[in-house]
């Protein structure tokens, strides 16, 4: 992901010239780092006025390192704690130039909820990706490799998406919605004895497509 990039140095007299702009109005402001961070967000929503690209920079100072912690807080994660900034801090200078936001100081309020929206959905996903890790274990049962191969989940996602949709619709019921055959079988209309069928049929194939792409990386 494209990291914002670093505003550009301005001389004394220019930094000066800026706060003294329509979005700088506070008579003791002398540089861009004293604006408020609801000036920053006007400063960035309203590209006319020639500061916009160090209020980016500013706001991007501030509170990339807020991001961070409460990645590495909720996540665990470094790596991941470093996404949820670029991320986040992408999105919301987007929102900002696209005249997005109407409250421009409710911009640190704006930046937490878009943290804690990623950092749910990051937690969602890697929920589905245990539990097709562990669908893949289920699979393997069946006839296991000779080697521990490390789990390309993107490609088992990609044999699950081959599978026919009645199919998919059982395993996924099983392995991720965590339902017994007899649940299954009366959200789907069909016996518990069918759903065993057509769960070892689905189960069998996907083993042979995840083992078969295996063999072809």
């Amino acid at each position: 992901m494209t990291a914002v990039s670093v505003p550009r140095r301005r001389p004394a007299a220019a930094a000066l010239t800026v706060a003294a702009g329509r979005w700088y109005c506070l008579p003791e402001m002398q540089t861009i780092a004293d604006a408020s961070d609801g000036d920053l967000a006007r400063a960035v929503i309203d590209r006319a006025t020639g500061s916009a690209d160090a209020a980016e920079g500013e706001l991007y100072r501030r509170f990339a390192p807020r991001v961070r912690l409460y990645g590495l807080r909720h996540l665990r994660d470094e790596d991941a704690a470093r996404d949820l900034v670029q991320h986040v801090m992408l999105l919301t200078i987007q929102k900002l130039r696209d005249k997005s936001i109407r409250d421009a100081d409710q911009i640190a309020s704006f930046i937490l909820g878009v943290s804690r929206t990623a950092v749910i959905d990051l937690k969602r996903r890697e929920r589905r990706r245990e539990k097709l890790r562990e669908t893949y274990i289920d699979v393997r049962a069946f006839d296991p490799p000779a080697s521990d191969s490390t789990l390309d989940v993107d490609r088992l996602e990609a044999c699950l998406a081959r599978l026919g949709e009645r199919e998919r619709m059982v395993v996924l019921l099983t392995f991720y919605a965590e339902r017994s055959a007899d649940e299954v079988a009366r959200e789907l209309g069909a016996s518990a004895g069918n759903v065993r069928v057509i769960r070892h049929r689905a189960l069998a194939r996907l083993r042979s497509c995840v083992a078969s792409s295996e063999a072809v990386s």
